[in-house]
């Protein structure tokens, strides 16, 4: 995720992305938190909640406001920007029904349903994750298995960080707080950080950094992220707006990778931070992280995916074994077309 240059305190950061869901500001449309129907217009007013400020991952449901495919579907979309604590912050925002829709990732579904937050995934525009560890080229490590004496700055405590834990030696590995930033990286050799591979080495780059990435996935952890998520209560009460969210969320995911500028410019207006050439490395690094496998839709899951998954969290001791069912943490039916797969709670 793309990280600004300039210092500023985590707990300020929480702070202020709090005061953000209290005052409702959000980014493309404006709109109240809860759901509710206009009787004068018959606008559905919705909240989606991002997992971190506005960027090139946030794309296509960025489009569904910018393109009017939400507009299109009766629905008016509150996008809200996320920052520091905002993967835990919406998943506690979902639980309590202050919004109905929010962005997450595969793990942190799994982590949630084993805590009794029934949260479901509907929706997974990146089939493969763009979680990496960003190294200095001139390291020499080109796998994950080479990282070694150097300060990595990383949420330690995430499931991704323990599978590292668990299946890298690590050898001279120091693990320190990762800020959201990318001084640190440009300023010290023997230095490495936890990256999305379309954001923070680009930032890292264009500021004289030498950047290159070791992807998670290439030692088998490799959750959908970018996920639309709801939650059960909203799937059963109002599965409709369920539906209209999802395909207009598809709608503008397909437009966005085919012809993203107009729409980088809306997340650059929000997100000043993410300039629009960033943004446009970002997309075109992110097109191949998008494409289905296996005969998988646009937007689609796999439930061999999801039981893989579980199995790593389950292993790492993160969830009891057999907390979490599988079939449960998604739905594919309100998909406009492919296979349905996952079972309605």
């Amino acid at each position: 995720m793309s990280q600004m240059l300039k210092s500023s305190g985590n707990a300020l950061q929480l702070f202020a992305f709090c005061c953000l869901l209290l005052s409702n500001t959000g980014c493309g449309t404006s709109g109240p938190a809860d759901k509710s129907a206009d009787s004068t217009d018959d606008v559905q007013r919705v909240t989606l909640a991002l997992n971190w400020y506005a960027e090139a991952e946030h794309g296509g449901y960025v489009a569904g406001v910018k393109l009017g495919y939400f507009g299109e579907s009766g629905l008016d979309v509150d996008i809200q920007q996320g920052g520091p604590g905002a993967p835990n912050l919406v998943i506690q925002e979902l639980a309590a029904g202050r919004i109905q829709f929010a962005i997450s990732s595969a793990d942190m579904v799994i982590l949630a349903r084993s805590k009794g937050v029934p949260i479901v995934a509907v929706a997974a525009p990146l089939q493969n994750s763009p979680r990496c560890i960003m190294v200095h080229k001139a390291a020499g490590m080109n796998s994950l298995h080479d990282l070694a004496n150097v300060e990595l700055a990383i949420s330690d405590s995430r499931p991704f960080a323990l599978w590292m834990k668990k299946k890298l030696p690590l050898t001279g590995v120091t693990m320190v707080p990762f800020n959201g930033l990318v001084g640190e990286f440009l300023q010290k050799p023997n230095f490495a950080q936890q990256a999305y591979v379309f954001s923070e080495p680009f930032v890292a780059q264009e500021n004289g950094g030498d950047p290159q990435t070791l992807m998670l996935s290439d030692i088998g952890f490799n959750p959908y992220s970018s996920l639309l998520v709801t939650t059960e209560d909203v799937i059963r009460n109002d599965p409709t707006l369920v539906k209209k969210m999802v395909e207009a969320s598809v709608k503008g995911w397909t437009a966005y990778l085919d012809s993203p500028d107009e729409v980088n410019e809306s997340i650059h207006a929000d997100n000043e931070e993410m300039s629009l050439a960033s943004l446009k490395f970002g997309v075109e690094t992110m097109k191949p992280l998008c494409q289905p496998e296996n005969g998988t839709p646009l937007c689609g899951m796999q439930p061999e995916r999801w039981a893989t998954l579980i199995q790593q969290i389950e292993e790492l001791g993160e969830i009891e074994t057999g907390a979490v069912v599988a079939a449960k943490c998604f739905d594919t039916s309100f998909l406009p077309s492919g296979t349905v797969q996952g079972l309605r709670p």
